[in-house]
């Protein structure tokens, strides 16, 4: 079976409310989705994550042409090409436009085996993936509430953004503790300290026993990672470091995490983070999957990954509370703070062709900086 027709669209779908953290202001996330056709009459669909402007050129100068003829089940293979096409040398540049082919790709072959997609990544592994509800502000008096919300809904691990000031990230994780009790807590820096500042701040943190705090350095600095793992009781998680197999491969080798959050759409593909996951369970390391609002075609092959690797023990982040519509009339629901595992081949997804049409827009917006304070950037590290 192969592709014969790709066409893509660029969407986005606005946030319920502004979502703050410490590279700026998100009010939506913009998606590119996908829609292949195969000389089996067979659809597949995929969705990628499209923060910057080179996501949809990729897709459409490089992914899009070189997929035509391609057998769908040949997906390590269409990887390499696009990387062979200029891209060794800027695999971040491409790996979120490979993704969203890469996905269908997947779809359309589980639909042609009559499997759902977890059946095709080595089984089922765990019943239902618990999610992790996912917290955006600097004001702790407003955080609380949040909180509680949270857990009316039957949640049961939390992550808050951290990373505004030092103060706040204290105040943050104190409010986060009186609230949750002792449920799991992770702490998200985004990079924002330097080293100096995460020692000081992980030692005042120990109090609060969080589950991990999340890239507290700037994403390049792997040996200052790996001195805080060896030296810090507070496990240490790396996110923006661990885009690429190449970047996993380099974090285990330095020892520089204790967690290591994993992406298919940064990682180029769910077979690359499939290969991602396993280098980490060869060294005792959990990992769990990064959230950037997937609409319902990556929110469900974020479950049947998370279904299938036995390492991904922890609760995966999710951002769906946030979102102000959909694709699908059938995303994979989400009950008590856990995941649904799709039963239908493939991902299990249908789409509505008209929300993408109401959806749809020409650029990306709304992810970086903050057009309420107008000359206000991001710096990392900031403090």
């Amino acid at each position: 079976m192969r592709i014969i027709k790709v066409e893509h669209a660029l969407i986005r779908m606005p946030f319920t409310e502004d979502i703050l953290w410490g590279s700026g202001r998100r009010i939506g996330t913009t998606r590119l989705v996908c829609k292949i056709e195969t000389d089996a009459g067979i659809t597949g669909w995929g969705e990628t994550i499209s923060l910057i402007a080179n996501v949809p050129a990729v897709f459409a100068d490089i992914v899009a042409p070189l997929a035509i003829g391609y057998p769908v089940a040949d997906v390590e293979r269409l990887h390499r090409h696009v990387l062979g096409a200029g891209y060794y040398h800027h695999k971040r540049a491409a790996v979120m436009a490979i993704a969203a082919l890469e996905m269908a790709m997947w779809d359309a072959l589980g639909k042609q085996a009559g499997q759902p997609l977890y059946a095709l990544l080595g089984g089922r592994w765990r019943k239902d993936v618990e999610a992790a509800a996912y917290l955006f502000t600097n004001d702790p008096a407003a955080l609380k509430p949040r909180l509680q919300g949270f857990l009316d809904k039957g949640f049961e691990t939390f992550k808050v953004k951290i990373g505004f000031d030092e103060r706040s990230d204290i105040a943050l994780a104190e409010a986060s503790r009186s609230v949750i009790g002792d449920r799991p807590l992770r702490l998200d820096v985004n990079g924002a300290w330097n080293p100096a500042t995460a020692k000081r701040q992980l030692n005042k943190l120990v109090p609060y026993d969080p589950a991990y705090v999340e890239q507290p350095l700037e994403l390049d600095d792997l040996a200052g990672h790996a001195a805080l793992v060896a030296a810090s009781p507070v496990p240490i998680a790396l996110d923006e470091s661990a885009y690429t197999l190449a970047d996993v491969g380099n974090i285990v080798r330095a020892q520089a995490a204790d967690v290591v959050l994993i992406d298919p759409h940064e990682a180029g593909g769910l077979w690359q983070t499939i290969k991602a996951a396993a280098v980490c369970e060869a060294v005792g390391i959990a990992v769990t999957l990064h959230s950037g609002a997937e609409l319902a075609l990556s929110q469900s092959a974020y479950v049947h990954l998370a279904a299938s690797i036995p390492n991904m023990s922890i609760a995966i982040d999710t951002e769906r509370t946030y979102l102000g519509g959909d694709i699908s009339p059938n995303a994979p629901k989400l009950t008590d703070g856990r995941f649904e595992v799709p039963e239908e081949p493939g991902l299990g997804v249908e789409i509505d062709e008209g929300l993408i049409d109401k959806y749809r827009v020409d650029g990306i917006a709304g992810a970086y900086l903050d057009k309420e304070r107008k000359d206000w950037f991001p710096v990392k590290p900031a403090y």
